[in-house]
């Protein structure tokens, strides 16, 4: 999330490796902790799939259209734009909160937030300087591509603007829109070794006001996205009170009516739009408490399904694809920005017939890219794959 793949993954892998050394050491002697011994290599096997799940719905949010706001305007409520926006509300938005629990979960249970200055140096290392690194490459891609081809795409306007663009100091990008996210996350893991000693009331008051923010629209220039505060610090509660074997256990009759009926409204307020813009004529305040909501419903549905994938046939392939998870959250708008437009003038733009094929499948594009460049930097170049990918594609 996230740590989508970043430091949380030679964490965990150090996580399973002592889930196989527990397995080793009690196989003779007690073999009734071989359920225990399960269920935590089975826990494992989702924060993974979760990660793959989540990030490649993302891509569903940033999908290429071909059009303008304007454009795009013209369009709300046609069947296509319908598409693009449950995908988008569904897969993409709907499951970076899971990230950002994973991201607090994960430090929890870390013995390495004991030591404050290490801890933030691991984590510039391996969640800010890839930020930095791959806003830079979008800079030098993206607009050098406006300059060079033509492409529709932002470019330098001033050294102000460059410095936004790379440090994301206090607005959102014009290229990288998702790096907000580790920004925020970074500023979550540099306050982590004082959420992880403070007593649950005072994490609850955290999550509480993190929340309200989110709902007032409070938060910039200090945090970008107030919701991945309050997903963080519910993680480390979620790991103080063993929430997520207890998510995990609840049946799917439990587990998916809230999110499905939560989401429906959520879709349809946003494809029905008020007179001033808003879903419904819903005031604003209503719609905002409307998606904190939805995005708890959903941080729980995918992670029951991240759960059940865990134990289907389709979890050797995920976990395949796990060691790419970061690369392709950070690399995969570049990848839209430049190859959208090659793509399109095949498909088309949104509108067009085949357009809705090429939506569906623009996240199963962008990774098989990612999969392909990755695999190609490794090796050629070892350290440069470690630093973009947050320490993840050492493993691929």
């Amino acid at each position: 999330m996230v740590e989508i793949g970043a430091a949380a993954g030679p964490r965990h892998r150090a996580e399973r490796n002592r889930v196989s050394a527990l397995a080793i050491e009690t196989g003779a002697e007690n073999r009734t902790d071989r359920p225990a011994v399960a269920l935590a290599a089975r826990r494992s096997d989702a924060i993974s799939i979760a990660r793959v799940i989540c990030i490649l719905g993302v891509v569903y949010v940033h999908a290429w259209t071909g059009l303008n706001g304007h454009d795009l305007e013209s369009l709300r409520g046609t069947p296509q734009d319908s598409l693009r926006w449950a995908l988008m509300e569904i897969f993409g938005r709907s499951a970076v909160p899971l990230l950002g629990l994973i991201s607090g979960w994960l430090v929890a249970g870390s013995s390495r937030t004991q030591d404050w200055l290490r801890h933030v140096g691991r984590k510039a290392r391996t969640i800010l300087l890839p930020m930095i690194l791959w806003n830079g490459l979008a800079i030098l891609f993206v607009s050098g591509a406006a300059w060079i081809l033509g492409l529709s795409a932002p470019v330098p306007s001033s050294t102000g603007w460059m410095f936004e663009e790379l440090f994301i100091v206090s607005r959102n990008p014009d290229i990288n829109v998702q790096m907000p996210f580790l920004r925020d996350l970074f500023l979550c893991m540099v306050a982590a070794p004082l959420f992880v000693r403070l007593p649950g009331w005072a994490l609850g008051m955290i999550a509480a006001m993190a929340a309200l923010c989110q709902i007032m629209g409070w938060g910039p220039p200090v945090l970008m996205r107030a919701s991945i505060l309050f997903f963080f610090v519910m993680g480390i509660i979620a790991r103080r009170e063993g929430l997520a074997d207890r998510v995990a256990a609840l049946p799917w009759t439990v587990a998916a009516p809230p999110f499905v009926l939560l989401m429906s409204v959520q879709l349809f307020a946003s494809l029905h739009p008020g007179a001033d813009g808003l879903g419904m004529g819903l005031p604003v305040l209503a719609m905002a408490v409307l998606d904190m909501t939805v995005r708890v419903a959903a941080a729980l549905f995918f992670w029951r399904l991240a759960w059940s994938l865990a134990a289907s046939g389709a979890r050797g392939m995920l976990l395949r694809i796990e060691p790419f998870a970061f690369f392709l959250f950070c690399s995969h708008l570049i990848l839209i920005w430049l190859g959208g437009p090659a793509l399109g003038a095949l498909f088309g733009k949104l509108g067009s017939p085949f357009y809705p094929a090429y939506l569906l499948v623009q996240p199963l594009l962008v990774l098989v890219v990612v999969v392909v460049l990755g695999s190609l930097l490794s090796r050629a170049s070892p350290r440069l794959a470690r630093l973009l990918s947050g320490g993840r594609l050492m493993a691929a």
